[in-house]
């Protein structure tokens, strides 16, 4: 298995097994099918009307926004309003604030000679440029994090943990509904040029928006596109970290940036798998799924399918085509890939311009993201020297 795999808690043993013996195979304790092929995973998500989104539980029940939890027609509708916070346009006027924010904290950790990758890089990045576009003040980002963490664990990490953690998940769901909410009357009172102000004035069917929906955009906003993106900059990094020779190459092209930044997108996805429910009894890979149970679809597998991608388990930021399903497909391809790209691909660059080396401190263990369907690290301890 290759060093940075090992790293990066990717379970390359286990995918490479279950897509050669057990490619779709029933978990009896969390009552699921698990999909580990690319074929499969293809068919399946851009199936959604017998692989529903449609979530099982109340959106005030998840710390997943209702919009991807939800079929055609309403998610049409739905996404619509949100493709306007993501345009071409839009994304592409961010990247002078993204530079800036990274040369920001770059120089902050170039000042005390070393930083913590993830916490003092990765994350602020994203989490500013949403602030940003929410209208929400930056200093309260540590409050976001905190939430974020919590939520993004899920109820399998519940069952692995007891009761006492899946009330302080709840708790953190609670809390940050409420935030929201204060900051939705208080956008109602005093509108502003923002993306709240904007949700708020929005109409769909002729009809403005209830809180529940405003929720759901502002958690979408803040969870898939924060601490999705804080995991993609740092495993991109610590893929570089892995690889001299890749590094060398993008020092002397940076015109292969965007590949690699592919690359670590199919190598370390940041979103693992996504769940759908069957509408109806179906047949996957000739076993038989009844209808109402609950799909996973290993992306993170799919990505290292052989049949698909040659030398799968190789790190190559030269791949091409590159055709991983790292941002999903169909009508679910998330959204926000353009700028996740964008913020990866500069905060990465900027690295690469002014820093002649960054390696982690061996003494210090590299932990997973405490997610059963996130890929990422918690903490990565570097030393900072200026060109």
């Amino acid at each position: 298995m290759p060093a940075a795999a090992k790293l990066i808690h990717i379970p390359l043993e286990w995918y490479r097994q279950m897509r050669a013996s057990d490619p779709v195979s029933y978990d009896s304790k969390f009552k699921s099918w698990n999909v580990f092929r690319y074929d499969d995973a293809l068919r399946i998500l851009n199936d959604h009307t017998t692989f529903s989104s449609a979530a099982r539980g109340g959106a005030r029940d998840s710390a997943l926004p209702s919009i991807v939890g939800m079929d055609p027609p309403r998610h049409r509708q739905l996404r619509g309003l949100i493709n306007q916070a993501f345009t071409p346009r839009v994304v592409e006027q961010l990247a002078p604030r993204i530079e800036t924010i990274a040369n920001e904290l770059l120089d902050r950790a170039l000042s005390m000679g070393r930083m913590d990758l993830i916490h003092d890089f990765a994350y602020p990045i994203p989490i500013r440029i949403i602030a940003d576009l929410l209208g929400i003040p930056v200093e309260e980002q540590a409050t976001f994090r905190r939430w974020s963490e919590t939520l993004v664990t899920g109820p399998r990490t519940d069952a692995l943990r007891g009761r006492s953690y899946a009330e302080e998940r709840s708790a953190s769901l609670r809390d940050l509904n409420d935030y929201f909410l204060g900051k939705l009357a208080e956008r109602r009172k005093a509108p502003r040029q923002d993306l709240m102000s904007r949700l708020i004035a929005a109409e769909v069917d002729g009809e403005r928006l209830g809180d529940d929906d405003l929720l759901e955009f502002c958690r979408l906003l803040l969870i898939a596109g924060y601490e999705t993106t804080a995991c993609l900059i740092g495993s991109t990094v610590l893929s570089l970290c892995e690889h001299a020779e890749a590094v060398g190459d993008l020092r002397r092209d940076p015109s292969l940036l965007p590949s690699a930044i592919e690359e670590a997108i199919r190598c370390y996805p940041s979103v693992a798998g996504t769940m759908r429910v069957t509408t109806a009894d179906v047949e996957v890979a000739g076993q038989r799924i009844e209808k109402s149970q609950s799909v996973i679809v290993w992306i993170g597998s799919a990505n290292y399918d052989e049949a698909h991608f040659d030398d799968p388990e190789r790190f190559d930021i030269r791949r091409s085509p590159n055709r991983h399903l790292g941002f999903g497909v169909g009508i679910h391809f998330c959204v926000g890939a353009p700028l996740a790209r964008l913020e990866t691909r500069l905060a990465t660059g900027v690295l690469l311009q002014r820093l002649p080396r960054f390696e982690p401190d061996p003494s210090r263990p590299i932990e997973p993201v405490d997610s059963p369907f996130l890929f990422g690290v918690k903490h990565l301890e570097v030393s900072v020297t200026a060109s």
